[in-house]
């Protein structure tokens, strides 16, 4: 015989999920809020009368286990409140906050000469304004970057050497980039615009396009602009003359040529006093506060885990299997933990970087104890004089324990990612978790590991893949994936 696919397992599956270890999930009418889904069951769900009897068989439950899983699956995600940016909320930020990520129209020269015009680019070297956040955070792609040779790393005016993270509930993450290097989204744009690898563009010609384009939006928000268009006072720029113009043949970060519009360009942004200079960081900051608005729209959403917790609809043997073992034997919960699957914090667990994009290679990051002692000193922090409010989300001081360390990300819609690890060279979740049974690899970065061997057979690690795997949620409404 075969199970049936879909919705008309839900009968099979409500009793299956309300009785594992004689302990009810959730299987109250009281009305939780996540929704059924219709999605179809995955092929691990219909299962030969033939196969294996192990294919069939569910795990018995704890109950530490069950609170540790419930725990994963609260009825209503939670969102994290954001005292640094007090427009989070405001749905006129958010709006126009999706126009300032999908616009292009910030962006400097593409620098390097594998920006040759296909489709893997973003145009040709020596062309302006083709750079924007969705270039490199593709809504059809959680977010991430599937558009690159390979799907690993990015190539905007240059090449990066870390994977562009998903974006999806980013706004639960206090201290961001995979080495902590920004502690808020207001100012964690400040890094791909002043990089000569990304936008390639500066904090002076983005206030000074945000006066000019989008004036009218940002005055009804954030009040009134300063003279960005008096070009004696504030030297203007355009596309073709922002940003880095680099002495040898390909791009580095930080720029090593001749900078405009930066601090430290001894040029027209040093010129500007430091009244003017603080004005037009303002607007910068504003600008990340209201990409953070939008940003915070953007999440995965329940998944058909969350209706096994909430519901009781079916998992597979195989995904029940997995959730076992990820609360359990393999450990996983004890970084990936909470209802978005991560803890948020920084570790180093021996990863050997691998060659992607044909010739790259991130060899010798030292990962957060570099981004998180940057991240302590920025004037722009969550201390500083532009966030709205301090959360005391930064430590006060960075421990041996982040050398090498890189930041957990959460699991929630992993399943899409076009690949995995900070570096990109890891393609599907079957060799991310075989890299963790095995304990990590030697000889990659700085630091000490604090992985050790799983020992899980071939068959567990499968069953882990394929919880992972119900971890897909319907992401945004279709209203914020495009301009």
């Amino acid at each position: 015989m075969r199970f049936s696919r879909g919705r008309s397992r839900m009968g099979w599956g409500l009793v299956a999920a309300c009785s594992i270890g004689a302990v009810p999930l959730a299987c109250s009418s009281s009305g939780p809020t996540i929704e059924p889904s219709d999605a179809a069951l995955p092929e691990d769900a219909a299962v030969e009368e033939t196969d294996p009897p192990e294919n069939m068989t569910r795990p018995a439950w704890t109950e530490a286990d069950l609170k540790t899983i419930r725990s994963f699956a609260p009825a209503v995600l939670p969102k994290r409140s954001d005292a640094t940016n007090k427009f989070a909320d405001d749905p006129n930020a958010a709006v126009f906050g999706r126009k300032l990520f999908f616009s292009p129209l910030f962006a400097g020269k593409l620098l390097d000469g594998d920006n040759n015009g296909a489709p893997t680019t973003l145009g040709n070297k020596g062309e302006s304004a083709k750079v924007s956040c969705a270039g490199c955070h593709q809504a059809e792609a959680q977010f991430s970057d599937r558009r690159t040779l390979g799907r690993q790393i990015s190539l905007g005016s240059g090449w990066v050497l870390r994977k562009s993270p998903s974006l999806l509930d980013v706004n639960e993450v206090p201290i961001l980039m995979w080495d902590g290097r920004r502690d808020t989204l207001f100012n964690q744009v400040f890094g791909p615009i002043e990089s000569p690898l990304e936008m390639n563009s500066s904090r002076l010609f983005v206030a000074q396009q945000v006066f000019k384009l989008f004036r009218t939006e940002y005055e009804a928000i954030f009040g009134v602009m300063p003279p960005l268009g008096d070009a004696a006072r504030f030297p203007a720029l355009t596309n073709d003359t922002t940003g880095c113009v680099p002495s040898g043949p390909a791009p580095k970060d930080p720029c090593e040529g001749t900078s405009r519009g930066t601090p430290g360009d001894k040029g027209v942004y040093d010129a500007l006093s430091p009244g003017d200079q603080e004005l037009v960081t303002r607007v910068v900051v504003n600008v990340g506060k209201a990409i953070g608005a939008y940003e915070r729209q953007l999440s995965c959403g329940p998944t058909r885990f969350d209706a096994w917790v909430n519901l009781g609809q079916a998992l597979s043997p195989s995904e029940e299997r997995g959730a076992q073992l990820f609360v359990g034997k393999a450990g996983c919960a004890t970084c990936h933990g909470g209802p978005y699957f991560s803890d948020h914090k920084f570790y180093n667990v021996g990863l050997l970087p691998q060659t992607v994009a044909v010739v790259f290679r991130d060899v010798g990051d030292r990962g957060a104890s570099v981004g998180l002692e940057k991240a302590l000193v920025d004037p722009l922090n969550s201390k500083g004089i532009f966030s709205d409010g301090d959360d005391q989300r930064l430590p006060t001081s960075v421990t041996p324990e982040m050398e090498g360390a890189f930041r957990t990300p959460m699991l929630r819609c992993v399943n899409k990612r076009p690949s995995f690890m900070h570096t990109g060279h890891m393609r599907t979740l079957q060799e991310v978790v075989e890299f963790f049974n095995r304990g990590g690899d030697r000889g990659g970065f700085p630091g000490t590991s604090v992985l050790k061997p799983l020992n899980l057979s071939d068959e567990e690690v499968k069953d882990v893949v394929h919880f992972m795997e119900a971890l897909e949620g319907p992401g945004p409404s279709a209203e914020w994936l495009k301009p």
